[in-house]
């Protein structure tokens, strides 16, 4: 037994779902989002609940039933309050701008980084050592978060770089003579 499969998704008043065969749509005031539901699952739509239930015993069904109740617990969320990830950037000199939908980064390479921003996604560089990533759906979030750290990661010695906010960067210590 699941115990996350087990739980129904509440959809909340402002956000729409129906199920159109193997699609389950979601419609919000931060857009539109879809999935494909599993045919190891089984997803019902009633009194403004989405339940997933198993469709068989089998190993692979049982795996599919939290993942898939995740998925769609994912997809209600980010259309009525979407995600956020923040970003920090460590260093002397390095530092972040929103030009337009470019995220120009200089990160102590001899030219800047220019990053064209996806149209479903925000990028808000409040301060130039912090970026605040938002959007609808949690995947992309995560992986446009996860290309711009991976420009210029933190490294141990000093801990420079871009990280995530709140990451423990574990040091070490340095060449001793």
């Amino acid at each position: 037994m699941s115990r996350v499969g087990k739980n129904p998704v509440i959809i909340p008043q402002e956000v729409e779902c129906y199920l159109n065969g193997s699609t389950l749509s979601a419609k919000g005031k931060k857009g539109t989002l879809s999935m494909t539901i599993s045919s190891n699952v089984i997803v019902c739509i009633e009194d403004g609940k989405v339940s997933v239930k198993p469709s068989s015993h089998s190993k692979q069904s049982r795996m599919m039933w939290g993942t898939t109740r995740r998925l769609v617990s994912n997809l209600v969320q980010g259309v009525s309050a979407g995600f956020v990830k923040r970003l920090e950037i460590n260093g002397v000199g390095y530092r972040a701008s929103v030009q337009g939908e470019t995220l120009v980064l200089q990160l102590g390479f001899s030219h800047d980084v220019n990053y064209s921003i996806p149209a479903d996604i925000q990028i808000v560089a409040e301060k130039p050592t912090s970026l605040t990533i938002s959007g609808a759906s949690r995947q992309r979030v995560g992986q446009v978060a996860a290309e711009i750290r991976s420009y210029r990661g933190p490294e141990p010695y000093k801990g420079k770089g871009v990280k995530y906010e709140g990451e423990f960067i574990l040091r070490k210590e340095g060449k001793k003579k």
